[in-house]
């Protein structure tokens, strides 16, 4: 897929453009409301992209702020598009936010992990118990499905036309037996052998790093390939993730990882670290040992 065309980033662009022009014609939310007879808490929502917009209520909106001939047309097709599906609609009960449509729009994504495998690296195993460790009181078939879908989310760095993925994970991960060794062999092996790919790039923080900004906890920068698209940072956690959108805050977390960077093992070394601890995890498992060169047969 093309990235920055999807329906999120649309309703995105869409809800900061018709923002900024609510502000050019010199009118209040509250004004707004009155005069399309709906509610604040409306217009507000649309503004902030968290609901979509009609193309009847964006035409309306734009009448209002004065926009008509092609500027007009132009917006209300952008609302058209906006409201179409993507794929992860088909997981929506596990998918409750934008944060797919997010990912699957950008044309960066630049993560950090200290206790987790991310997510887009995660074999289908280790997801699961992963998945299981949070959700105890999950049926299997909710599992199921949440591993299907983090399966699907996957497909991502394989599109052809990928993102550009940078992991920086902690060296904890690597030592974290999730589900026995056999387990943590086969993620390992996976991870080495998306690191090949060559818009994948993964990097371990050592634990002679020390201290370092990622012990703040998990977060996800996601860069769009419009300038029009400022770049998106989500912090995660185990219920919901925060969205930050301002300058200043984007800026932190970019510096932040920055610095993650810097204190992280070079990308080669990062690889050879991986691999050892797989090797070792193999052993402990009784498995045949692995080189670089077969770890493929080790896939989600």
């Amino acid at each position: 897929m093309t990235r920055g065309q999807g329906p999120t980033v649309r309703r995105r662009r869409l809800a900061s453009e018709l923002r900024r022009l609510r502000e050019a014609a010199d009118l209040t939310i509250d004004e707004v409301s009155e005069k399309l007879e709906c509610s604040a808490s409306k217009v507000s929502r649309i503004e902030t992209g968290h609901v979509g917009v009609t193309p009847r209520d964006a035409r309306d909106m734009l009448e209002l702020y004065g926009i008509a001939g092609d500027e007009q047309e132009a917006l209300v097709q952008l609302a058209r598009e906006a409201r179409k599906r993507g794929w992860w609609h088909a997981y929506n009960e596990v998918f409750t936010g934008t944060f797919v449509g997010l990912e699957a729009d950008a044309s960066s994504l630049r993560a950090f992990q200290a206790l987790l495998v991310p997510g887009l690296l995660q074999t289908e195993r280790y997801a699961k118990a992963v998945i299981r460790a949070m959700r105890p009181d999950a049926e299997d078939a909710e599992i199921r499905r949440r591993v299907a879908a983090r399966m699907a989310r996957q497909e991502l760095l394989t599109d052809p036309s990928p993102p550009e993925y940078w992991a920086v994970i902690d060296e904890a991960v690597l030592h974290r037996v999730v589900d026995g060794p056999e387990v943590m062999a086969e993620q390992l092996y996976r991870m080495v052998t998306m690191a090949a790919q060559p818009n994948v790039t993964v990097q371990i923080v050592p634990f002679g790093a020390g201290a370092h900004p990622g012990m703040e906890g998990p977060f996800l920068i996601m860069g769009f390939p419009e300038l029009a698209d400022t770049d998106v940072v989500y912090v995660d956690s185990t219920s919901s993730g925060l969205y930050l959108e301002e300058p200043p805050d984007v800026r932190r977390y970019a510096l932040m990882f920055d610095h993650l960077r810097a204190a992280a093992l070079k990308p080669d070394d990062s690889v050879e670290v991986i691999a050892e601890a797989a090797g070792r995890f193999a052993e402990q498992a009784a498995l045949p040992e692995k080189s670089l060169e077969t770890s493929k047969e080790w896939g989600a």
